[in-house]
């Protein structure tokens, strides 16, 4: 085998240790101590430790380890879980982790894009409300999310405590119902100059963009949100079914 070969092959391979080795670390198997030795951790994968060592960097330039001298290499950061399998607010889903609070940038009644309109059923130039919020866990900035509401369940929000409550709560209290179903995308998205700076995020940083439109119970649209997420700080996780709703 040539070089190239070689060399290309231990690059596939650390990639899968490091796939591993994330999903551990990211499960907090570690907590925020050290990772086992590189031998140890050769013998668990059935790898060199030439093949870890590569790992490591993987991981590294992520920023989700670093090389301390004389202890090793240790969890440089932690990202915390949401959920996909339940529509949840932000607080609601990471409570266990910290408090969520959320800085209101803008809050606003606009005439929206035709595009905005069309999701959430509305006639063209009828007004929503907008909102930017900095979202922060235990004072880090988590996410930039820009939030389009129909006016009726918005506008109350003008005078709720935004800072310390998930929209998705005080929604279902407005409208006198609980919300429903929502639709989401997900997407790799590098953060503009602007957003790097408000999340204190390095330039050209990988966030996860999640776009969200949530229905109230009786199917109305309400709420139609742009989650810029710093992608070192959260991962995605649900549950997804082989068997069809009708199936069963």
């Amino acid at each position: 085998m040539g070089h190239m070969a070689a060399a290309r092959r231990r690059a596939d391979r650390a990639r899968q240790v490091a796939d591993l080795l994330r999903r551990q670390i990211v499960h907090r198997h570690f907590a925020r101590g050290p990772l086992p030795p590189e031998a140890a951790l050769a013998h668990e994968f059935g790898a060199s430790r030439n093949t870890v060592r590569e790992a490591l960097r993987l991981l590294r330039e992520e920023g989700l380890v670093e090389r301390c001298p004389g202890v090793g290499t240790t969890v440089a950061a932690e990202k915390y879980p949401h959920g996909l399998h339940r529509l949840l607010g932000l607080a609601e889903t990471l409570h266990e982790h910290g408090e969520v609070t959320n800085q209101v940038r803008t809050m606003t009644l606009i005439e929206p894009p035709a595009a905005v309109s069309h999701r959430l059923g509305l006639a063209p130039g009828e007004p929503v409300v907008y909102l930017e919020r900095l979202r922060r866990l235990n004072g880090l900035p988590l996410s930039l999310d820009l939030t389009y509401l129909v006016r009726d369940v918005g506008e109350p929000l003008f005078d709720a405590d935004l800072e310390h409550n998930d929209i998705f709560v005080l929604l279902e209290r407005i409208a006198g119902q609980p919300l429903g179903v929502a639709e989401l995308t997900l997407e790799a998205v590098n953060a503009d100059p602007h957003t790097a700076a408000v999340l204190d995020a390095p330039r050209a940083a990988a966030l996860l963009m999640v776009e969200r439109l949530a229905h109230l119970a009786d199917g109305r649209p309400v709420d139609l949100e742009f989650i810029r997420f710093r992608g070192d700080r959260l991962t995605m996780r649900g549950h997804l079914s082989r068997i069809a709703e009708e199936d069963r």
